[in-house]
């Protein structure tokens, strides 16, 4: 039942589509819940009881903490101006502990279920015998999705409390939010904000909608199925044997390791959005052409741009303004000045924030050490920029000089290649090898000589892989100048517009990895 799977595209969505239209305006998120509990229950069967244990969870936290917002108000309007101050600071206090009790069951039960083997391991490892207790590594099943649900129900409590959102008071409706099928299974991370006015409408469908959806599905299917699945034969073949190939192989499984994971995680991505998109319901955009970003930084506002969201709002804004960065914020401007207090700033923002970026991928040293890179090289961005605007002066090279966008881009490609040759290592060691060996061993002739063929891509594949990409970077390249693709093709003639859409879908049935020998490749990110 995967998005890419010929289950859920002509069987699931479709019946889906049929019941949510014959069914009264007020029924139909109703169908649309109940059709998500059985798209959940066939991916994860009896460990539904999660879900349903974090909804009606997190649902009763959101009117506890409505419900003393409310109690404040009532209290306020009645009580003397000297009251006012004490009677906010108690319902503060209790709100707080509301929350803090929602989040921590909440994260406590991920933590649990996700890094109680890692950790156990890692103690065991280090102090063996000399603890005064037994850990046991345990078989713990994990439902799927449960990273992307979590945060949005995070998220959801946090915005209560903040009373930036009402809570909600059907528990049929804050089950939705947590449970809309397109998007349990890899995101996007939505705030409620962003779906409800959409998610809860029941509108009809609607001819526009169910046509972009569509296309968004088949463009998604196109860079999941032609270009992504190919690619992970020849990754898979050189990351699982890594000891037995050069340098220069290396270099080439890093980048064709990128552009699969790009391929798979944007294409599902289009699945999603355009399936929210057949019922009216817009899902936010998790991809904005990251390989045009000229530095690390901008490439995480472009890439996975929802979970970048959620740990700008939850996690390094709530740091920002917490009280031990206000105590260093006036300390180091009275001793030390104000640019190392401004790195000293950055540095305490930005650690929880990388931190949680490696853990929440998964519990490996690898993807903490994926963390802790982009935290360095973001943080030296943050303490050179001083020194490179003046050097920029000095050569009187402007911003927008052409020459520095192509270099900057060069940079940050570099930096991306590198951190996902560590992040798709099987383990850090592994990944240091690697890294290694392209200092070592670097063989560029491996790369001509017909060893690409032995990894199990033919030349058609590699064709293929080839011309997708040109395909898809060409598109990239028109919406980075700020032209929207779909209503582009609108405008053009009838015959011009459908034949596209006729080529991308036989590019989607002819071109795509199928076939006798073919193993369906699992989504990258449904692990995470």
């Amino acid at each position: 039942m995967a998005y890419q799977s010929l289950v859920y595209g002509f069987v699931f969505l479709p019946l889906c589509l049929i019941v949510y239209q014959i069914a009264p305006q007020k029924w139909r998120r109703r169908v649309l819940l109940v059709f998500s509990y059985l798209f959940f229950w066939l991916l994860s069967g009896k460990l539904i009881v999660y879900l349903l244990g974090t909804t009606v969870f997190v649902h009763c936290i959101g009117i506890w903490l409505e419900w003393l917002r409310s109690e404040q108000k009532t209290e306020l309007a009645s009580a003397e101006r000297c009251e006012k101050k004490r009677i906010k600071g108690i319902y503060q206090k209790k709100s707080r502990r509301v929350l803090a009790f929602g989040v921590l069951l909440l994260l406590g039960t991920l933590a649990y279920l996700k890094y109680y083997n890692f950790f156990v391991g890692n103690l065991t490892g280090i102090f063996g015998s000399a603890l005064p207790f037994t850990l046991e590594e345990k078989k713990i099943l994990m439902p799927v999705g449960i990273s992307f649900y979590t945060l949005q129900a995070v998220g959801y409590l946090a915005d209560v409390y903040w009373g930036k959102i009402r809570a909600e008071e059907k528990l049929e409706n804050t089950a939705l939010f947590l449970a809309f099928f397109p998007q349990i299974m890899e995101g996007p991370i939505c705030r409620y904000s962003d779906t409800a006015g959409t998610l809860y409408s029941g509108k009809p469908l609607e001819i526009d909608n169910l046509t972009d959806g569509y296309i968004r599905i088949f463009w998604g299917l196109f860079k999941k199925k032609v270009i992504a699945d190919r690619l992970a034969i020849g990754v898979d073949a050189i990351f699982g044997n890594y000891t037995s190939y050069s340098g220069a192989m290396t270099v080439f499984a890093a980048v064709a390791y990128t552009v699969q994971l790009y391929m798979e995680f944007s294409g599902c991505m289009d699945i999603i959005i355009g399936s929210g998109q057949l019922f009216g319901v817009k899902l936010p955009e998790n991809f904005r052409q990251p390989f045009a970003a000229q530095s690390a930084a901008e490439f995480w506002r472009r890439w996975h741009i929802t979970l970048g969201t959620w740990f700008k709002t939850y996690i390094f804004y709530p740091v920002s303004m917490s009280g031990p960065v206000k105590k260093w914020n006036q300390y180091g401007r009275k001793h030390f000045g104000k640019y190392i207090t401004m790195l000293g700033t950055s540095a305490m923002a930005l650690f929880p924030v990388w931190l949680c970026n490696g853990l929440w991928h998964g519990a490996r040293w690898s993807y903490i050490f994926y963390g802790m890179y982009y935290f360095t090289l973001i943080l030296f961005g943050i303490a050179v920029e001083p020194l490179r605007d003046r050097v920029l002066e000095l050569l009187h090279i402007g911003e927008k000089s052409a020459g520095l966008k192509f270099v900057r881009i060069a940079k940050t490609w570099l930096i991306i290649f590198t951190g996902e040759l560590f992040f798709r290592a099987d383990g850090l060691r592994a990944g240091i090898y690697m890294f290694r060996s392209i200092f070592r061993n670097f063989d560029l002739n491996s790369l001509f000589d017909g060893r690409l063929l032995e990894l199990g891509m033919s030349r058609a594949d590699l064709t293929a892989i080839v011309v997708g990409c040109v395909v898809v970077a060409v598109v990239g390249a028109v919406k980075e100048r700020g032209v929207h693709v779909r209503e582009a093709l609108g405008r053009r003639p009838a015959f011009i517009r459908w034949s596209i859409y006729y080529a991308l879908l036989l590019a989607v049935i002819v071109i795509a990895a199928y076939g006798d020998g073919y193993q369906a490749v699992d989504m990258i990110y449904a692990g995470f």
